[in-house]
This record gives C-alpha cells, structure tokens and sequence, in this order.
C-alpha cells in the first residue's frame, strides 16, 4: 500500500504576506468549488493573495487543449 501524501509543485513568489508579515509565498494549483485555480498563498498561515482560474482539469492537459 503507498502511503505518499499527494502533493502540488509549488513555486515560489517574491512578497511578503499583509496577515502574517512572513516571507514564505508560492503558488500552486487547488481545486475548490468553481473548480481548478491557481493560487498565490502564504505557506506560514495559508492567506490567499490570489486566485486565478486553472486548467479545467487541472494538472490534466488534455490534446485538445493544445490545439
């Protein structure tokens, strides 16, 4: 049985978080009620900076979409 948590690749932003004043921002893909969204959080105490519509399927890209 694989017991390995599933995990989104993060990349990190330059800023500064207004809530917490921590230094530790990236951005990442979630899926949430509207669907997929790329969001900008801070990894200290998770405050969204941004949230921006994603791939209809997420990390899935499909040929058509390519096209």
């Amino acid at each position: 049985m694989d017991t390995t948590a599933p995990s989104a690749e993060r990349t990190p932003v330059a800023g500064t978080c207004p809530r917490c004043a921590q230094s530790a921002l990236a951005e990442y893909e979630v899926v949430g009620e509207e669907g997929w969204v790329r969001v900008v959080k801070c990894q200290n105490c998770l405050h969204s900076l941004s949230r921006t519509p994603a791939n209809r399927l997420g990390p899935i890209t499909l040929l058509v979409d390519l096209v």
